[in-house]
């Protein structure tokens, strides 16, 4: 539906407007105002499902040498990184742009659950570490990282989707705890092909999934 665009109005001019336009005008503010604070989780979703596919595929096949001496297992791990990185900025990106302008509890909370990330993957760093310098055998660093890593994210899913009563989210944290365990059974090596194809498919399912409930949330609206 296309949305007539109506000049600002003064406060003595908007005095003047019959009621119908008063309610038009609001909608009107109100769909820019929304538009302004929008996060587009299909966006962050999407982005971390092209990383976790592409990033943990390559270094699955460089590690295996299924790709023979096309890229070597350094090569893959920078594509990984880049990828992941990327998602990483997109993620920030889109929190930051729907902070600005909001107050009260919901900026609290928000920001609160922005810092749980961080202090969790800054907590899981050091328990890894320390039980690398512990003696882990080397082998068993890649299913550690990996497995430990999607530990932290699907709990953090899950106190997303409680936060925020989104069974979406809730349901993409249970997959990634799924995905975590099946990761480390599969073993090194292994581990990487499913974090590939059960985590990066999962997010881009779920990009899908939140992309086609947002068309239809749209079209009710309008």
């Amino acid at each position: 539906m296309e949305e007539i665009q109506r000049p600002e109005l003064s406060a003595g001019e908007q005095s003047h407007l019959g009621p119908d336009e008063t309610l038009a005008l609001i909608e009107a503010q109100r769909g820019r105002a929304a538009r302004s604070l929008y996060v587009d989780p299909a966006l962050i979703l999407g982005a971390w499902g092209v990383a976790w596919l592409i990033g943990f595929g390559a270094i699955y096949l460089a590690a295996t040498g299924r790709l023979g001496t096309v890229m070597p297992t350094w090569l893959a791990g920078v594509i990984a990184g880049v990828l992941f990185a990327a998602a990483t900025l997109v993620s920030l990106g889109e929190q930051v742009r729907r902070g600005r302008g909001v107050q009260g509890p919901s900026r609290r909370i928000a920001a609160m659950y922005g810092w749980s990330w961080l202090l969790a993957f800054v907590g899981l760093f050091a328990l890894d570490l320390a039980l690398g310098r512990q003696g882990l055998p080397s082998h068993l660093a890649p299913l550690l990282w990996t497995g430990s890593s999607l530990l932290a994210v699907g709990l953090l899913y899950l106190a997303g989707g409680m936060l925020w009563d989104d069974r979406l989210q809730y349901g993409l944290g249970v997959w990634v705890l799924i995905t975590g365990a099946a990761s480390v059974a599969a073993g090194v090596y292994g581990n990487f092909l499913v974090l590939s194809l059960a985590g990066g498919g999962g997010f881009l399912i779920a990009a899908v999934v939140t992309r086609i409930r947002g068309g239809r949330a749209e079209r009710m609206r309008a």
